[in-house]
């Protein structure tokens, strides 16, 4: 029979009220740990999503060549697997990131061990100890906060991740999807963007280089700071050495092996804006865009060094500390080569395309033109003797007086008299200016007799443009820096300007024939290339604020100003000067074959 004593009934009454107290525990700690949980997953996102990647777009421009010029947005390249890709690149990755990583379940905690205990010896954090899989989890799902609600969240996720997907699943899509630096998510596309080469072409140091960059992509790559990434694919070789994947020699031999070609540009990021200007309305849609551009990268590599030389060399004799150089082809409108400034990492302004500047007497074989086309020669007579109008009287510089000189004489030493009385022959202001607007030059302009002088203000591209059209003959050109366009595989449309005459063929011919003496006997000699016939025009405008050299040879034009931003002026700088020299340099290199 049951014991009914008190010490039974007492112990009886014991066990109940631990059991009920224990029930209560246990309903309380599972609310809590539910609570807890909701705490820490309410807003994570869900997994599934992880896979389903959202960017922007992405538009690559690609040189006349074909070889890689900018890109932007967010580039992917090719999906890579594991079995296509040398085994030295995931090893890579592990002995740099986590070496444990084929044998943890998404958190190691012997990692976080060592982590904490490194970090503890030295008094500050000198070690991470997240897995390949938990960096995964973060950069797939979470925003790059730091707080230990989001650390509860990232270690949820890699077991989700460890669950789901195999090692190597995991090894590809982080591949796949991991950012490294300039815009580049995978090492397929940062492979083809920093190498050239798709991933599964990719050496050992090179695999080392782009294992080291998810440490810090946007301060380690290779177009950033080439010696810091050099520096850091060091650390990785050494890493995998001392892990046993790869040899103490062979790591010391691929860091001896490690070397980028030069870039033969350096600063086209003017020309890679002006032809993403307006892109969306060109190309609508949201797929990456891949255009093939016009740019000739060896000259606009001569470009760059060319003015870099004559502003660091003979431009600060002169007070020059800013220029812009543009290179079109004459028959087609497509720009070869431009230079909006000094250096485009300390200045994005554009000014080849975006500062208005008065273009002096570059602005004179328009008047010519107009001439021209009422009828008048080169080698019709015109006086170059003062004159005054309304109490305006140009002056003509250093040029003597000789009371009569020929049209292509007043053109070539650029006689400011004679561009006035020239104008008159023309027409008049009214009909300088539409002929100027028909040639493409937007305006404003003056309506007075200080129009052949050219104190309207133009771009450097707009004068270009209108000089390829005296060398092509007079047809119209529209500048254009893309030749073709892909989206996703699929070759879009590229806008092809219709082709019409804006000029008489003879006209165009008669000025050609007046310009070519304006650089054999006049204000631009200095721009003779032996052995070449070119023809172009200097310009300078009041207290040399700005010098200008226009002209064209063999099937390209050249536009060349040079100046200071804050327009002060310069020290004895004219356009038959530095700009026609600049001119010189830059196509006896590039046509002459010379070394840049």
């Amino acid at each position: 029979m049951p014991d009914m004593t008190p010490q039974a009934l007492k112990r009886g009454k014991g066990f109940w009220r631990w059991l009920r107290l224990g029930l209560l525990m246990g309903i309380w700690g599972t609310l809590g740990l539910a609570l807890t949980l909701l705490f820490f997953v309410w807003d994570m996102p869900g997994p599934e999503q992880a896979l389903a990647a959202t960017r922007r777009p992405s538009v690559t421009l690609e040189a006349g060549d074909g070889r890689l010029l900018a890109t932007s947005g967010d580039l992917y390249g090719d999906t890579v697997r594991l079995k296509d890709l040398p085994d030295y690149v995931p090893k890579a990755l592990m002995a740099i990131e986590d070496r444990r990583f084929r044998q943890h379940f998404g958190i190691d905690l012997m990692g976080l061990a060592r982590a904490a205990w490194a970090n503890l010896t030295a008094g500050r954090v000198v070690q991470g100890g997240s897995t390949l899989t938990q960096q995964l989890a973060k950069n797939l799902f979470l925003s790059p906060e730091r707080h230990f609600r989001r650390k509860v969240q990232e270690a949820l996720l890699a077991l989700w991740l460890e669950s789901r997907f195999t090692k190597d699943q995991l090894m590809e899509i982080y591949l796949n999807r991991v950012y490294l630096g300039a815009g580049t998510y995978g090492i397929d596309a940062a492979s083809r963007l920093y190498f050239g080469v798709p991933a599964k072409q990719l050496s050992l140091w090179q695999a080392a280089m782009l294992a080291g960059l998810p440490k810090a992509p946007s301060r380690l790559n290779p177009r950033v700071d080439p010696d810091a990434a050099m520096r850091r694919a060091q650390e990785v070789l050494e890493a995998m050495a001392d892990a046993g994947m790869i040899t103490s020699r062979q790591a010391v031999a691929e860091g001896e092996r490690m070397a980028f070609p030069p870039r033969l540009s350096r600063d086209a990021g003017w020309f890679a804006d002006w032809v993403q200007d307006g892109l969306a309305d060109s190309f609508p849609g949201s797929g990456d865009l891949v255009l093939r551009t016009t740019l000739d990268l060896r000259l606009q590599a001569i470009v760059e060094q060319k003015l870099e030389a004559m502003l660091a060399g003979r431009g600060v004799r002169g007070d020059v500390r800013q220029g812009a150089v543009v290179v079109m082809e004459a028959a087609t409108g497509a720009v070869k080569a431009m230079a909006g400034g000094r250096d485009y990492r300390t200045s994005q302004f554009n000014r080849a395309t975006q500062a208005r500047r008065q273009p002096g007497s570059s602005f004179k074989p328009i008047v010519y033109l107009g001439a021209l086309e009422q009828g008048a020669m080169p080698d019709e007579m015109v006086a170059d003797t003062p004159l005054s109008i309304r109490g305006w009287s140009p002056g003509n510089g250093h040029w003597q007086a000789r009371g009569q000189i020929t049209l292509e004489e007043a053109l070539a030493h650029s006689v400011n008299t004679a561009a006035v009385r020239v104008l008159a022959r023309a027409g008049g202001p009214r009909e300088v200016v539409a002929l100027a607007q028909r040639l493409g030059l937007p305006g404003p302009f003056k309506l007075d007799g200080s129009i052949a002088l050219g104190t309207s203000e133009v771009t450097l591209l707009d004068m270009v443009t209108v000089y390829a059209e005296i060398a092509n003959g007079g047809m119209k050109v529209e500048p254009f820096g893309i030749a073709r366009a892909r989206s996703d595989g699929q070759v879009l449309a590229v806008a092809n300007p219709e082709r019409e005459r804006v000029a008489p063929a003879d006209d165009m011919a008669a000025l050609r024939r007046m310009m070519e003496a304006v650089v054999n006997r006049g204000t631009g000699r200095a721009a003779a290339l032996p052995g070449r016939v070119v023809a172009g025009k200097t310009g300078t405008t009041q207290d040399s604020r700005d010098a200008w050299f226009i002209g064209f040879t063999g099937g390209l034009v050249m536009g060349v100003w040079l100046g200071n931003d804050d327009a002060t002026p310069m020290n004895e700088v004219n356009g038959g000067t530095l700009p026609a020299v600049l001119f010189h340099d830059i196509l006896a290199t590039y046509l002459g074959g010379e070394r840049e």
